[in-house]
């Protein structure tokens, strides 16, 4: 890997430290360390011999990364992300070298206090806001590793049949929805990087078209267990939206936050809905299958199923 990066970077690479490797054995992201600089590298490389849906819509889900870092990524105030250093092609392998977000003190964490929360949620907030009715062009169309379309054989291992008659209806209502942005797609604890009072995003595979309640509702599930949802929703829906308020005003005075707030408090329930049948097929046992996922859930099944 040292030669490689080298060869990429166009001078020695003295050092490489393992960060993890990528979902479903697709190579890695490392940090590395030239004569004056540290970077960070996301090497990826397509097991042979992959077919199917799974592995198209992970090749698809680097084409949309790389995309993204070369023509969006814009500098948006409280939502930083990385900068792209290079991108390409070597021995089969394609890569994206980044800034190391730890230059500038961001760290990743496990736990955070409400402090961190509510950062979390005015990066989303304001993410949203910038690219409030903008087309994603050559990303996703809708957004989200959990999309409908790309989920068959998930939505094939619903044993629940109401949920899965209500599946599309769910989906079609989430994607009819006037207000779309940019979602980040997959905007879990793990994807936020913290300094003292800023986050930083990473991973941006599944950034694309959609209602941005699907990214609150999603890292809400990251951070909080069945109990703690029900004690914290009020008051987390009602920081992002007054914060998108404030984004809206700074990048989109044109648009009425009233009647946003009014769609998005609307298809918070449709969007956990939307990610509860995506786990009830995937892994109907994971932790995130939960009593507040499910009483929403059955909320939403007796509003659309008569």
């Amino acid at each position: 890997m040292k030669d490689i990066l080298s060869t990429i970077m166009n001078e020695q690479v003295n050092s490489v430290e393992s960060i993890q490797k990528l979902w479903g054995g697709y190579g890695q992201m490392c940090r590395f360390q030239t004569s004056d600089k540290s970077f960070v590298a996301k090497v990826i490389e397509f097991p042979q011999k992959q077919e199917g849906i799974s592995h198209l819509r992970k090749v698809k889900s680097y084409e949309v990364e790389t995309n993204w870092y070369q023509k969006y990524n814009n500098e948006i105030q409280n939502a930083y992300s990385p900068k792209l250093i290079k991108t390409g092609q070597i021995e089969q392998k394609q890569y994206l070298v980044l800034e190391d977000l730890a230059n500038k003190s961001f760290i990743p964490k496990t736990e955070v206090s409400e402090a961190e929360v509510s950062l979390c949620l005015k990066w989303l907030a304001f993410f949203h806001a910038f690219y409030m009715n903008e087309t994603p062009a050559d990303l996703w169309e809708i957004g989200t590793y959990w999309h409908l379309e790309t989920r068959p054989d998930e939505l094939q291992a619903i044993d629940d049949l109401r949920l899965k008659e209500a599946a599309p209806l769910v989906d079609k209502r989430l994607n009819q929805a006037h207000f779309k942005t940019f979602v980040h797609g997959d905007a879990k604890l793990a994807n936020f990087l913290f300094s003292t009072e800023r986050v930083a995003a990473v991973d941006f595979q599944y950034v694309g078209g959609g209602a941005g309640i699907k990214d609150v509702a999603y890292f809400l599930s990251s951070i909080y267990d069945s109990e703690q949802l029900a004690q914290n929703e009020k008051s987390c829906l009602n920081q992002y939206f007054s914060l998108l308020k404030e984004a809206l005003s700074m990048y989109k005075p044109n648009i009425n936050f009233k009647s946003v707030e009014h769609e998005y408090r609307e298809l918070y329930l449709y969007a956990w809905c939307d990610f509860y049948r995506f786990l009830k097929g995937w892994s109907p046992d994971h932790w995130k299958v939960h009593s507040y996922s499910e009483q929403i859930t059955q909320r939403v099944l007796n509003e659309i199923i008569k």
